[in-house]
């Protein structure tokens, strides 16, 4: 079978990162005998730069340029699509940078051999669509798989009206697919509500796993409580109450991995707290170690962000870590379903420092535990392995 899995968001471990999850899909259907290539963006959406390959990655990974152009590496081959630039997530150069990326896509679609079946990541809506518009003219299946909700994601800080016709290329997209498959039970809701008339099922962003770092049986008296905090700082996570919280409780530091529009803001908040600290952009070896000295890990997100699970919940519990939340729905119900960590008030700082005491009363031992449980959803090979078997019978069924 001819695999083409399409996104340009995902970070690559040819930079440095760890795989995520369209690179461990593209690794699951090629060890189960599959052709596959993985197109995505030379454009880092993480730096918001031109992404630039390690030397010691390539070795390690044993890649190399074939000579259409691709990379081959991992057992599948990689696409990259030249791919304007732009500086922040939510601005006029953003779209156009989609609208390129999606021309230049089918551009170089065109001159390969035509796969079995396309799965393409929404959003982004535009290459969604171009992906669409592929499978129809060459009559093979064509595959959604809903890792964040666009546009619904964008009604905090842009008037619905102007989300409308990328609502309308979201509904298209929703009702065209042969099948689709989503990271959150909420986004079924969403394709549902769209109109889909396609199977949709539920597989969650799977993680390759790491060891847990060992917690001493005792700390030193000065020791504080280590929050950690790994992600974007953008419009929909609530890391000014985080940072508020923690300023008031002494014993408590808070480390902070990652960058985004709010960090200048953010920094500037936390000046006067020494017992906060900015990371900046982790690549993978460096993240683990700071997740691995951490007693507890945050997911401060706003509930109308319309995340169902996000990446760093299934990062979190790779690594072992308890998790305090403000996601309501899906997210806190696995929480407390594991007994992996504690929700509290988006907002509302009192009841994240009501929420941090439960969880520092309890014992450390059973809310790792309950990480670990909650780790077991997330499992890479169980995750893609099924992911590879549903594709498989897709296509197999209509063949």
């Amino acid at each position: 079978m001819k695999v083409w899995i399409v996104n340009p968001f995902d970070n690559l471990p040819l930079e440095g990162n760890r795989p995520q999850r369209y690179w461990l899909m593209s690794r699951a259907f090629a060890r189960a005998g599959h052709a596959v290539t993985f197109w995505t963006s030379d454009f880092s959406h993480a730096h918001k730069a031109p992404r630039v390959f390690l030397p010691e990655q390539i070795a390690k990974l044993n890649a190399g340029r074939a000579e259409n152009g691709l990379w081959t590496v991992d057992g599948f081959r990689l696409g990259l699509v030249p791919t304007p630039a732009y500086r922040r997530n939510i601005c006029p150069s953003r779209l156009w940078s989609h609208r390129v990326l999606a021309r230049r896509w089918r551009a170089l679609a065109a001159a390969e051999e035509t796969p079995d079946v396309v799965i393409a990541s929404s959003p982004p809506l535009g290459l969604c669509a171009a992906a669409r518009d592929y499978c129809a003219a060459k009559g093979i299946p064509f595959v959604v798989d809903v890792m964040d909700a666009w546009p619904e994601t964008f009604e905090r800080v842009v008037p619905k009206f102007f989300l409308k016709p990328l609502a309308r290329v979201a509904r298209t997209n929703y009702r065209s697919a042969a099948a689709i498959s989503v990271v959150a039970a909420r986004y079924r809701e969403l394709a549902v509500a769209a109109g889909a008339t396609a199977p949709v099922a539920l597989f969650y962003h799977g993680i390759a796993r790491q060891p847990a770092a060992p917690i001493p049986e005792t700390r030193p008296a000065n020791d504080r409580f280590t929050l950690v905090y790994a992600g974007t700082m953008g419009a929909s996570y609530d890391l000014e109450t985080l940072i508020e919280a923690v300023k008031s409780q002494p014993d408590v530091a808070l480390e902070l991995a990652g960058t985004g529009p709010k960090e200048p803001a953010l920094r500037t908040l936390a000046a006067d707290c020494s017992n906060i600290r900015f990371h900046g952009y982790l690549d993978e070896v460096p993240l683990r170690a700071l997740l691995a000295r951490g007693d507890a890990a945050v997911v401060p997100m706003f509930p109308d962000s319309c995340v169902g699970v996000p990446y760093k919940l299934a990062d979190y519990a790779a690594a072992g870590l308890p998790v305090l939340n403000s996601l309501t729905g899906e997210t806190a119900d696995l929480l407390a379903q594991h007994q992996a960590g504690v929700s509290y008030t988006a907002g509302d700082a009192v009841s994240l420092v009501a929420a941090l005491a439960e969880l520092r009363a309890g014992e450390c031992s059973v809310y790792r535990a309950g990480a670990a449980r909650l780790a077991d959803l997330f499992d890479a090979d169980t995750v893609y392995g099924g992911y590879v078997d549903w594709i498989r019978a897709l296509v197999d069924g209509r063949r």
